[in-house]
């Protein structure tokens, strides 16, 4: 199979999983934003695409973020390698989402850091889920030690 259509096979698969793939470059800048991005955080591409990171990235988790990332892009090196990871996210109409994705560290022909791509999936109503059965159980686990066990 040539470069060309290996190239046109990825750009296919990114355009047609439901969840985001987004690169960005050595600077945090936004290079590549699919359809599903676009659906998920609601900027467009033309609004993504040269946007630096922060665009998704909420305020209070900028610093954090930003050392970690400078960090990688120095190295070449992540502590996270193959992990899921976790994270919260911005929209474009100021809403926050919660985040799981997987990023994979893009090279240059040269074997230089050239930047990072993600695959982000949105699992907010998971997340919430999760947190109201936690709420549910913390509350009868709370009754059944004031109340002692059922006989």
């Amino acid at each position: 199979m040539s470069d060309e259509t290996t190239a046109t096979l990825y750009a296919a698969i990114a355009a047609g999983v439901p969840d985001a793939v987004i690169f960005a470059d050595r600077e945090g800048i936004i290079r590549l934003w699919s359809p599903a991005a676009e659906r998920m955080f609601g900027f467009t591409a033309a609004e993504a695409v040269g946007s630096s990171l922060d665009l998704i990235i909420p305020e209070n988790l900028r610093a954090r973020h930003w050392e970690g990332y400078r960090q990688v892009m120095a190295t070449g090196e992540t502590r996270y390698g193959t992990k899921l990871l976790t994270a919260p996210a911005l929209r474009a109409d100021g809403g926050r989402i919660s985040t799981e994705f997987s990023m994979a560290l893009v090279r240059d022909a040269s074997g230089a850091v050239a930047g990072s791509g993600a695959i982000i999936r949105d699992v907010t109503e998971r997340w919430q889920k999760e947190k109201e059965l936690k709420a549910r159980l913390a509350e009868l686990e709370r009754r059944c030690g004031a109340e002692g066990p059922a006989r």
